[in-house]
């Protein structure tokens, strides 16, 4: 039986998470250790991936709830739990609770995709109940807080709980073990920083059991509440938040998960990475094409990190680096998005308010003088007005090098026509990328 984590506000130690680990095992098979040969081959390190995004949830987040569920006591169980979430911590409750026999009640707000909420309730069966509500996240959270408040059920939050840092650090343990098999420690470790119940579980753990190492903490460049934290010395709220990299745009870490970090870090070699969200989904493409991994924004994060080279310089040549991989619950749907902001960050893809005179033979003239030979027009919208002598077009060009944007400025220069280029923070570019 898990020491009653959930009564307890305390921080849990290596031996809480050796105890999830012994709930767990039955439960959820430890997730492959596998070398990751095109990083290796980018960075010069020996790089190692830990599939996160292979559990039956396609995260880690299962490991944290069914940690905090085994606490429950008997009157806890019979009363049941309840969460708020529009993503994996949601399937990870229902995931736990079909197997610890436990009645959960989720709320989902309505932006919630429909393939969300379907794998929500197949993985919970009847032991889960979804409930629609609100529009946004906060919708749904005081939604289930109320809900919690009024039926006594048990609230399972996301990260900040100490069975949640427990479970969530079991992950590295598994790391430890299986890297111990091959006959090999990390000299270093690549974690995603969301909320950091992963991060706080994992350096409870190297803290006492490989002192020393490095551990590079990559969050998204929106949503950089860890290093925020660790600034000020506590968990402050970011003023903004981008959240296409849902998994972990998190506004303020938790409190417990802070203290956790804080108490090992002067124990490791804490560093954090801000990551840029095209850069990440650059990684993702590269995941999916090259890997034949599915990644999920957050999932690719930690990944994404290893191709900034301020982080890389860090870290010890050919040493062995563990990567961790948290998820796979990428939507489908997403995929033009993602290769929309990866052409833009990598600088092959641009938007132009250009204004045509209105006059025969303007846009063929555009496309002979001003187009390069391997640039393509990817969008094309033009206002024509016949009581102007202008009409307004938005063109996307899309390149194959990025060395072809200075030539096709200097040819918009050289034209009669008034060009200007569309900045990535226009309010504008939300419109078209």
């Amino acid at each position: 039986m898990v020491p009653d984590l959930l009564q307890t506000p305390t921080l849990p130690t290596a031996t809480d998470v050796d105890a999830a680990a012994s709930l767990l095992g039955p439960v959820i098979a430890p997730t492959p250790l596998q070398r990751a040969h095109r990083l290796s081959a980018l960075t010069g390190l020996d790089v190692w991936l830990k599939r996160e995004d292979l559990t039956p949830v396609r995260s880690y987040k299962a490991r944290g709830a069914y940690t905090v569920l085994a606490g429950l006591s008997e009157e806890q169980r019979a009363r049941g739990v309840t969460c708020a979430s529009a993503g994996n911590h949601a399937q990870g409750v229902a995931f736990a609770c079909a197997r610890a026999g436990v009645h959960a009640t989720i709320f989902l707000p309505r932006t919630t995709p429909r393939q969300k909420r379907d794998r929500v309730a197949a993985l919970g069966g009847e032991q889960v109940e979804v409930v629609i509500a609100g529009e946004a996240y906060d919708d749904a959270a005081v939604a289930a807080a109320d809900f919690a408040a009024a039926s006594g059920a048990t609230a399972i939050p996301a990260f900040d709980h100490p069975g949640i840092i427990a479970g969530q650090g079991t992950v590295v343990a598994e790391v430890l073990a299986q890297a111990g098999e091959l006959g090999w420690q990390p000299d270093a470790l690549v974690l995603p920083v969301g909320g950091a119940g992963l991060i706080a579980g994992s350096l409870t753990v190297l803290a006492e059991r490989l002192p020393g190492v490095q551990v590079v903490a990559a969050e998204p460049s929106g949503a950089t509440s860890l290093a925020a934290a660790l600034e000020a010395g506590g968990p402050v709220e970011l003023d903004h938040v981008d959240p296409f990299v849902d998994g972990a745009a998190v506004r303020r870490v938790g409190e417990l998960t802070y203290a956790a970090v804080a108490a090992a870090r002067d124990a490791v070699k804490l560093s954090t990475a801000s990551v840029p969200e095209g850069l990440i989904c650059v990684e993702m493409l590269d995941l999916y094409q090259v890997d034949g991994i599915i990644a999920e924004p957050a999932g690719a994060l930690a990944a994404t990190a290893l191709r900034l080279p301020e982080v890389v310089d860090t870290l010890p040549a050919g040493g062995h680096v563990v990567v961790v991989v948290s998820g796979g619950n990428n939507d489908v749907s997403r995929y033009a998005d993602i290769v929309e902001r990866a052409l833009i960050h990598e600088g092959l893809k641009h938007y132009f308010l250009v204004e045509f005179p209105q006059e025969p033979g303007a846009l063929r003239r555009f496309l002979d003088e001003v187009l390069g030979p391997d640039d393509d027009i990817t969008l094309f919208e033009y206002t024509k007005r016949n009581n102007r002598e202008t009409g307004p077009a938005l063109v996307g060009i899309e390149m194959q090098d990025p060395n072809d944007l200075g030539p096709l400025l200097e040819r918009m220069a050289c034209s009669r026509l008034r060009v200007e280029k569309v900045a990535p923070d226009s309010p504008l570019f939300g419109f078209v990328s």
